[in-house]
């Protein structure tokens, strides 16, 4: 039904939509997919019907190899409500002062008895995805060294080419600088040069 490539992960990946119709026209997933381990041949049969028509498409690792989890979108959405609590906690604690000390406390307080226990869960479940976050951290920051590398590779083209414009400058200002009749002189040795050999 559709086929849609996703650039939401370290890898762009292809989600592909189907209706999963038997031969006799019934509608049976597990008839025509089977288990995880028919999936997986599904994909690896499918990357290398791709891998012919364009042989520089890369797959990614799979998660058996890595050891990686899925990290869950609902954790992704519990840190960003998790951040926002935290940054109203801290404007709020920001906001005390003598005359507002009590209820500001009490307000604090009360967002604190809330957050805490949702931070303690959230940090929890993180444990599980712990090696995966490694991973990914670490993959960030070789994609980080790599991007510098790179800038300071186009700042030292830029600097050679900024170089070499200014020597071919100088050239130019010399060259606009000799005397019509020396320039004259100096073409009729070299027609004379020429004759010679």
């Amino acid at each position: 039904m559709s086929a849609v490539v996703h650039m939401d992960e370290k890898t762009p990946h292809l989600h592909l939509t189907f209706v999963p119709l038997t031969k006799d026209n019934r509608l049976c997933a597990k008839e025509i997919i089977g288990n995880r381990a028919n999936l997986t041949k599904w994909q690896d049969d499918f990357h290398a019907y791709m891998v012919e028509k364009y042989p520089d498409l890369e797959r990614g690792e799979s998660a058996s190899r890595t050891g990686r989890k899925h990290i869950p979108t609902r954790l992704f959405k519990q840190a960003v409500s998790l951040s926002r609590q935290a940054r109203a906690i801290e404007a709020t604690l920001d906001g005390i002062n003598p005359l507002n000390a009590g209820k500001k406390k009490e307000e604090a307080l009360s967002m604190l008895k809330k957050w805490f226990p949702q931070m303690e869960n959230f940090s929890g479940q993180l444990k599980k995805y712990k090696v995966t976050i490694n991973d990914l951290l670490a993959e960030n920051e070789k994609l980080e060294a790599r991007a510098k590398a790179s800038e300071k590779g186009k700042m030292k083209d830029t600097m050679e080419r900024a170089k070499l414009k200014s020597e071919l400058d100088n050239l130019q200002r010399l060259v606009d600088r000799i005397p019509p009749d020396i320039l004259a002189e100096l073409k009729r040795q070299q027609r004379h040069t020429v004759k010679e050999r």
